[in-house]
């Protein structure tokens, strides 16, 4: 190892932390080699999440694996160690990094990317943490995915009608992105998997939207929400605006209008918030509890510190006044200009704004339904659902997901998509434990 090496230190492997060391290994391609610069990205997983494909992975149309892209594989330059940063020393230069499994210590660096992301914003609601599950993780998205089939095997089989209408009740609260994908993605599949049960008619499923605002999906603009509300309508789903979730303890959901009854299944997309990591340190914060950041990606203040993604707040130079949305369209770009002001910045030269062009928004409903708003041209159904596809195909990163990404939904247009819970894959030893104390 040179001793003299400039130490860059990634702390996030999600699409800033994956897509800024993407474009370092290229910017940097010398300094890598001849180890004048070397790499470290300190993440929980060992995998970066491609968000956008969630609710198509919980509905069955792609696989799980094809849905995260493994750090190692394609950031071969740089050092991945997992687990998780608690604080972070900008002033003597170190973060304390504690690995999955193992002792705490402290990590040297001379630059540090701050690109921990969001986790969930969530409530002080009664029985929200025990009822609730969220949607920002493969691993939730799956888990929901086999709830919600393990749910039908349930009314399936039970005669007590109690029992069936809190099974067959699904309720999401968030109108977002997040919420309307999957609630329209899992509702989608439900309706696939009940043609095969005896005991289960469509009208038996009750699908719950909670929105505590007066639209849903706001980033395609008000027309559009308001279209996809009917839509959604139409599907039978009931959609609450103007609504609060008040408590859900043991599966009770109480809304604001008084409403009550029983559901199995709470899925809480309301919203993200900054890692706990940007609160963890000497770096700046904004009032809502970002990392402060110049418009070129700098933290303000703080010499040989860059943040970016829903971490930093980031001033939006075309919209002065205001700050870039915490969404995947922001990060992806943030990181381009991220890594090639790191490597100005390590060559001595003026950094660069990150500006941005507003492309539009686009929103998967099921298979063959979407909305979407592209530079001003609004679109609904069938073609709004291909160029859903078409853009995120294009955004997934390395042509080796985006391959095994296009396989899936080739497969899919011959073969009807597999509609059955793996709900034991969450408790593994669950049968071996019973074998073994019986």
């Amino acid at each position: 190892m040179n001793r003299n090496s400039k130490h860059i230190v990634v702390v996030g492997g999600g699409y800033v932390g994956l897509y800024t060391v993407l474009r370092l290994q290229r910017t940097l391609r010398r300094e890598l080699r001849d180890g004048s610069v070397r790499i470290t990205v300190l993440t929980p997983e060992s995998h970066m999440t491609y968000q956008p494909f969630l609710p198509e992975a919980a509905a069955g149309n792609l696989s799980p694996r094809h849905v995260v892209v493994p750090l190692r594989r394609v950031l071969k330059k740089a050092t991945i160690l997992n687990g998780k940063v608690t604080k972070v020393n900008h002033a003597g230069k170190t973060v304390t990094f504690e690995p999955n499994v193992g002792t705490p210590h402290e990590i040297s660096y001379d630059l540090v990317v701050m690109a921990a992301g969001s986790v969930s914003r969530t409530l002080p609601i009664p029985g929200l943490a025990d009822a609730a599950i969220g949607f920002k993780t493969v691993g939730e998205a799956i888990a929901l995915r086999n709830r919600v089939l393990g749910l039908l095997d349930r009314a399936e089989t039970n005669e007590d009608e109690a029992v069936r209408r809190r099974a067959l009740t699904f309720v999401v609260v968030g109108g977002g992105f997040a919420g309307i994908e999957a609630l329209a993605e899992l509702e989608d599949m439900a309706l696939d998997a009940v043609r095969y049960y005896h005991n289960i008619k469509r009208e038996d499923m009750r699908w719950v939207l909670v929105e505590a605002t007066d639209r849903i999906l706001p980033e395609v603009g008000p027309e559009m929400g308001r279209w996809t509300a009917e839509q959604l309508r139409e599907r039978g789903i009931e959609v609450k605006m103007n609504t609060r979730l008040e408590s859900c303890e043991g599966g009770l959901v109480k809304l604001s209008d008084g409403e009550e009854f029983e559901a199995a299944t709470i899925v809480w997309t309301a919203g993200v918030k900054p890692s706990p990591v940007a609160n963890a340190g000497d770096l700046p914060l904004d009032e809502r509890g970002r990392i402060k950041t110049s418009t070129r990606l700098t933290v303000v203040g703080a010499k040989d510190a860059f943040a970016a993604g829903d971490v930093a707040g980031v001033p939006d130079v075309t919209n002065p006044g205001q700050y870039c949305a915490p969404n995947a369209q922001h990060a992806v770009r943030q990181a381009k200009v991220l890594a090639d002001n790191i490597t100005r910045h390590l060559h001595g030269k003026e950094l660069v704004d990150y500006r941005h062009k507003y492309v539009g928004s686009v929103a998967g409903l099921g298979l063959h339904k979407g909305v979407a708003n592209v530079y001003g041209v609004k679109l609904r159904g069938l073609p709004a659902w291909f160029m859903h596809r078409t853009y995120h195909l294009s955004r997934v990163p390395t042509v080796n997901r985006k391959v095994r990404v296009m396989a899936d939904w080739t497969l899919a247009l011959f073969f009807k998509r597999e509609t059955v819970s793996l709900g034991e894959i969450e408790e593994p030893r669950a049968e071996f434990r019973a074998a073994a104390t019986a």
